[in-house]
């Protein structure tokens, strides 16, 4: 059998209720590059509104959206879709498919107080994945949207590459 090689992750699309407060939030609070100003696409015949027809059907009729980019490259291509709502439980865990994404930071506990300052929800305390033997944090938050992140001290694979949890 062969080996897959894995592939680089490209990017992870938000849908939130109100565009520039959302680039603003991502921009200044994370530090996220803002790298396409918000603007609107139209059901049409150009290249993305073609796309867009293909992605969410006919009669979508149009939408709002800003790219931004984080510090190694990986997009955030956030959505204001007219008609938006919020989910009745911010957190579907149960519920197939993706419930959360990740940002690394050293200090966790001072971009947690950040995000709470610009309107978001710390959802936890701080916890230690191995406490007195390593320095590995997280905690999960929520931008002032309601969309539910988790924030990391060390990178993914430093984190885990202990094995199994005691």
């Amino acid at each position: 059998m062969t080996q897959t090689t894995p592939r680089t992750f490209s990017h992870i699309g938000l849908s939130v209720p109100d565009l520039e407060a959302a680039v603003k939030f991502y921009s200044e609070v994370l530090g996220f590059y803002v790298v396409m100003e918000p603007s609107e696409a139209v059901e049409d015949e150009s290249a993305i509104g073609v796309m867009c027809t293909d992605v969410f059907g006919p009669g979508w009729g149009s939408l709002r959206i800003a790219h931004l980019s984080t510090a190694d490259g990986i997009g955030i291509e956030i959505f204001e879709f007219p008609g938006n709502y919020a989910p009745e439980e911010k957190l579907e865990h149960k519920r197939h498919g993706t419930f959360h994404f990740a940002v690394q930071d050293p200090d966790v506990e001072g971009l947690a107080r950040r995000i709470v300052e610009a309107g978001g929800r710390q959802r936890m305390p701080v916890r230690e994945y191995f406490p007195g033997e390593k320095p590995y944090r997280m905690v999960y938050v929520e931008d002032p949207f309601g969309i539910v992140f988790e924030l990391y001290s060390h990178s993914y694979e430093l984190t885990y590459s202990a094995g199994a949890y005691a």
